[in-house]
């Protein structure tokens, strides 16, 4: 069964200035390492589609959206923080990065695929449903999740977020939620620093202390990740894809290697085959050495699709 490799030009024109780590040459990154390493060739290619404004309000709200399109600037940038900025094509970047999950779910669930890996930016998984934040402004994850409900009437998603920041978005989007159950290993203390005060039992969020290791993330994802796994059994599998956990990047402190992520990787796989007819819908988040990151997202490919 195929796995889908979903982006779009978009994407790559949303910038928030030369000094920035969350930049186009992101995309170019992972395209080039999949390239010379052979994988791209046993990938299907497509254009994710623009989420629609009802897509993205089932997680965000409309004053939100709207605030959004006013501060959208026709030249230069304006700054929603210190590190988040709009330009004139961020707004058309973030729909199709919010539309990329739905673009991938809507193929999985028609038989067309079993995987799908979504290389887009702006990442989502620190909006939250009336601010956008660390580079975030649609959390495209939680969409995807939404869209899932709505369209397809699935009961039982799973969120998996390896990112070294905690996706406090995500989980304030769905805390409570028993329809979800999200995972993550993330770096503590560090940015954002935000979390529900009783997020409820779907939330196995563990914090970790910097330089955490293969052997000891390796060790909290057998655990504590798997066995929450499996005894939700998941009609889908969501991930989180942020590689910035990587030994070579500086805006975390972890020490993975690429090994680790393919490791990860596949216990999904495994997770999502048991329970979920294979489905695992892999969506971009961090990853700032372009070369780990290109490296580290190949790994996580080939594991997505049993190369």
């Amino acid at each position: 069964m195929e796995t889908l490799y979903i982006t779009h030009q978009a994407c790559s024109l949303h910038e928030m200035g030369d000094w920035h780590p969350e930049c186009p040459e992101r995309l170019d990154a992972i395209g080039d390492q999949l390239l010379s390493s052979g994988i791209m060739d046993f990938l299907v290619q497509r254009q994710a589609r623009e989420a629609l404004p009802e897509d993205v309000q089932r997680v965000h709200s409309a004053a939100y959206v709207d605030e959004l399109r006013g501060h959208a600037p026709q030249q230069g940038y304006f700054p929603i923080d210190s590190d988040t900025l709009m330009n004139s094509a961020t707004l058309d970047a973030a729909w199709r990065a919010a539309g990329a999950g739905l673009t991938a779910l809507d193929a999985l669930m028609a038989g067309e695929a079993r995987t799908a890996f979504c290389a887009v930016r702006p990442p989502g998984h620190h909006a939250r449903p009336s601010l956008a934040m660390g580079f975030c402004f649609f959390n495209n994850i939680a969409v995807t999740a939404a869209y899932a409900f709505e369209r397809y009437g699935l009961s039982r998603v799973a969120i998996v977020d390896f990112d070294v920041h905690h996706g406090n978005g995500t989980e304030e989007a769905f805390a409570h939620d028993e329809r979800i159950l999200m995972c993550s290993v993330y770096q503590h203390p560090f940015f954002p620093d935000l979390h529900a005060p009783d997020p409820g039992p779907g939330m196995v969020n563990i914090p970790m202390a910097a330089y955490t290791d293969g052997q000891a993330y390796r060790q909290v994802v057998a655990e504590h990740w798997l066995p929450a796994l499996r005894a939700f059994r998941p009609e889908l599998v969501l991930v989180s894809a942020g590689f910035d956990g990587h030994r070579e990047d500086d805006m975390g402190q972890f020490k993975l290697v690429e090994s680790d992520y393919q490791w990860i990787t596949q216990q999904l796989v495994d997770i999502a085959n048991e329970h979920a007819g294979g489905r695992i819908i892999s969506l971009l988040e961090g990853g700032y050495n372009l070369s780990a990151l290109g490296r580290s997202a190949v790994a996580h490919i080939r594991a997505l699709s049993g190369l």
